[in-house]
């Protein structure tokens, strides 16, 4: 039988903790340094693409590809170390947040529009 999605989220977050683990690193790896981690993390993300015009970003997106995909690793890897820090079920915060913002944002009143579930 195959892993469902949560088995396989919580074999990553073991993969990540076994890396950080085998080089010592849990000694700097507090939750504030993890936040931390994340935010820097996803700025490197965002720099790839950064002063490129609307119309340049698919052009720009693929010619970065190789770099924008380690910046996202960079980014997930502190997703799970936080997450294994803060002991928080991946799996079941994130199918419990997309129930709540699926409650907020119904298909029929939401879809296409880029509205606030307020002024919806």
């Amino acid at each position: 039988m195959a892993p469902s999605n949560v088995d396989s989220i919580r074999a990553l977050i073991a993969q990540a903790v076994l890396f950080r683990d085998e080089r010592d690193w849990a000694q700097f790896h507090t939750v504030k340094e993890l936040a931390i981690s994340l935010v820097v993390e996803a700025g490197e993300l965002l720099q790839e693409l950064q002063w490129y015009k609307e119309e340049d970003q698919a052009r720009v997106a693929a010619e970065k590809g190789e770099a924008l995909k380690a910046e996202l690793g960079d980014v997930f890897f502190s997703v799970l170390l936080l997450a294994h820090e803060l002991q928080v079920d991946l799996g079941e915060v994130f199918l419990g947040k997309l129930k709540k913002t699926g409650e907020k944002y119904p298909v029929d009143k939401s879809k296409g529009s880029p509205r606030k579930y307020t002024e919806l």
